[in-house]
């Protein structure tokens, strides 16, 4: 009779992890005096101040008189979102690996919250009322016609005093890769409007939308997907001060069996809740290309 001896299994701690980059949006996030303004309320109210402009002077009658407008504009928190994760006591004793529940926690940042966080800040800016939106179909296009694009774009910004220092060009990485072979291939030739940007940040298609929906987690549905009406961005131009992007609460925390009433499992949790928004008086700061 032939032997039959079954392998010893060893297990290691290295993870087959999912690819996902880290969130490529936080440099949006808005100073901390903001967040210390919307610190205890539901919503912001945030000033908005105008003045007349200069009239002739006469030494009959002096000064002209103008007038000041200051008025407020008011932004309410548009997310609160939150997950909770349970291992039964037994199921993470028998297969050895709690080590596994302790790297869920950062698995759910960065396969989940960080691409759900990019997605809803860009398809809130995108979406806005009052953004400059241009529909353009990038499928077939040559990197010249993207730059001539750009060049449209902050020339238009640049007329209107958009500030340039904190202009960012937010970019897929298809049509970034089309701008960076432009210049292998053509070195006499310009790509200098990319100067014009402060930073340019590549986003993967899967989180550059117009407009999402963020699943409810009811029937299994968890997560974010492109809204019926969202289209897939080209590209994203944004000056940083025309937006107001903060977490005004996140939490998260593990929580042993001792802890639980009702359950003997391990339990995480995690809620995050926030604003993402943009100030009235600078839409001029914010363009977004959507395709066709």
């Amino acid at each position: 009779m032939a032997n039959t001896i079954a392998a010893i299994k060893n297990y290691t701690t290295i993870l087959d992890e999912v690819y996902k980059r880290e969130a490529l949006s936080t440099c949006l996030n808005s100073p901390r005096r903001m967040a210390r303004a919307g610190r205890n309320a539901k919503e912001i109210m945030i000033p908005k101040i105008s003045v007349t402009g200069l009239g002739d002077y006469t030494r009959n009658q002096g000064y002209k008189t103008g007038a000041i407008t200051y008025e407020y504009e008011t932004k309410t928190f548009n997310y609160d979102r939150g997950i909770r994760l349970l291992a039964d006591v037994m199921d993470v004793e028998e297969a050895g690996v709690l080590d596994c529940f302790v790297a869920a926690g950062a698995e759910l940042q960065r396969t989940q919250v960080a691409p759900e966080g990019d997605a809803f800040t860009f398809s809130e800016i995108a979406g806005h009322t009052g953004v400059t939106k241009e529909t353009k179909d990038y499928s077939a296009a040559e990197a010249a016609d993207v730059l001539g694009d750009l060049r449209t774009v902050t020339n238009a910004m640049d007329e209107k005093e958009v500030t340039r220092e904190s202009r960012y060009l937010f970019i897929t990485p298809t049509l970034k890769g089309l701008l960076d072979d432009y210049s292998t291939l053509n070195p006499t030739l310009s790509k200098n409007v990319l100067t014009r940007f402060a930073k340019i940040v590549e986003v993967p298609q899967g989180r550059f939308y117009s407009k999402i929906k963020l699943n409810t987690g009811d029937g299994d549905q968890f997560g974010y997907a492109k809204d019926a009406e969202g289209k897939a961005l080209n590209f994203l131009v944004v000056e940083k001060s025309a937006v107001i992007k903060f977490d005004k609460h996140v939490a998260g925390r593990v929580f042993s069996p001792d802890e639980l009433e009702n359950l003997d499992s391990y339990m995480r949790k995690y809620r995050k809740y926030g604003i993402v928004e943009l100030l009235d008086n600078k839409l001029d700061g914010v363009f977004a290309s959507v395709g066709a």
